[in-house]
């Protein structure tokens, strides 16, 4: 089940380079120095609050900095902080982000030794020209090198990439993504670059000499991404940045967007869909199965997938199939032939819904439908696509 995350923010600290897109007090929405006596008080904070799953494991999060590019005593200090939460069971781990240059050899053993079980690594890209051009500072050899360290300590690593930085190209952009699933790491988020004021990025935007995605590309290059990642059984955890007040002030261009992972996975269903319609052939029916917590991702922000599926002819060729069986983000497609214990009860916006044996109502838009649970699992979107 996912954490109870507890945030805490280290801005900037840490990490002695300014990297051309960054400006970690608007993306994270705080400024100034996290003290232990901070850690502790917000701690005890958030575990007063009101939880959706009281059963969720509690995280405590270091967010916004190269953690381990603090000096070693000002870690020791932070970490300390959480050790009574730690022993007491109220926390059961830490996560943290740092740059893959910032791990050596001792580095895991030290974060495990203190409560860390998770470590992200700001990677952004494998190749060595946009690292240069973004100013990382850091090559893909250390990548590879920081990761051996952390899985000789036995941690969890995340991984994170920055699609649309200077001089990336789709092809060096899918190459990358190849070499990051080849470690294997345990997740990944996918931050599409995105222009913030004051930035350096923003000044080689203004002169001409930068131009960021648009937020469609962003989102069809995310999700071609987030397809190979599904192929090498990797979760993508996140697409797009947290939304905040401060960072949508900042941001002068670039693919931002504060629902973005939607886009992405409203883009997936959609081409799916269409895959599955164009197998049927001319004229050919298809029967979808989606969960239903997905109805609102297949038929897109405003209803704009069903909208596309209609001015291609394609809507009153699908049946849909809401099922409470249905893994999440999958799609299932089978002969109509496998469902004679269903039949069509009502034509909704979200196409025709079913009903047959062990179902249960259910309402869609205002129209009412019924909820099957009678399809085989299906695979997850992009797992046929490399």
């Amino acid at each position: 089940m996912p954490p109870f995350v507890v945030p805490l923010f280290i801005s900037h600290q840490g990490c002695p380079h300014r990297c051309l897109f960054c400006d970690q007090q608007a993306i994270s929405g705080r400024s100034g120095e996290l003290s232990a006596e901070t850690v502790k008080v917000t701690i005890g904070s958030w575990l007063g609050r009101p939880r959706r799953d009281p059963a969720a494991p509690v995280q405590v999060a270091f967010y916004g900095g190269s953690f381990t590019g603090l000096p070693l005593a000002r870690q020791r200090e932070l970490l300390a902080a959480c050790h009574s939460f730690l022993e007491a069971g109220t926390v059961q781990e830490i996560r943290l982000s740092t740059r893959p240059d910032y791990v050596g050899p001792e580095t895991g053993s030290f974060l495990k030794q203190h409560g860390v079980g998770i470590v992200e690594l700001g990677i952004q890209s494998m190749t060595p020209a946009v690292l240069l051009a973004s100013h990382r500072g850091h090559s893909a050899d250390d990548v590879q090198r920081a990761f051996g360290h952390l899985r000789k300590a036995g941690l969890r690593i995340g991984a994170q990439l920055m699609p649309g930085l200077p001089g990336e190209t789709t092809s060096s952009l899918l190459a990358s993504a190849r070499q990051v699933a080849h470690l294997k790491p345990d997740f990944v988020r996918l931050y599409p670059t995105v222009v913030l004021e004051g930035s350096e990025l923003d000044r080689l935007r203004r002169a001409g000499a930068y131009q960021p995605l648009s937020l469609n590309r962003a989102v069809a290059l995310c999700g071609r991404l987030k397809k190979l990642f599904d192929l090498h059984s990797i979760k993508v955890v996140r697409m797009g940045l947290q939304p905040t007040e401060e960072l949508a002030r900042k941001v002068t261009a670039g693919p931002y967007h504060p629902a973005f992972g939607e886009l992405v996975g409203a883009r997936l269903f959609f081409l799916e869909t269409r895959r599955h319609l164009a197998a049927a052939g001319p004229g050919g029916r298809a029967r979808l199965a989606i969960a239903p917590a997905d109805r609102s991702l297949f038929q897109g922000q405003r209803n704009n997938n069903l909208r596309r599926l209609d001015e291609l002819g394609l809507l009153q060729r699908l049946e849909l199939v809401i099922d409470p069986d249905q893994p999440r983000h999958c799609l299932t497609a089978s002969p109509l032939s496998q469902y004679k214990r269903l039949k069509v009860i009502k034509r909704s916006v979200c196409g025709p819904v079913l009903t047959g044996a062990n179902t249960k109502r259910n309402t869609c838009q205002g129209h009412t439908g019924v909820e099957a649970s009678l399809l085989p699992a299906g695979r997850a979107l992009g797992e046929r696509d490399k």
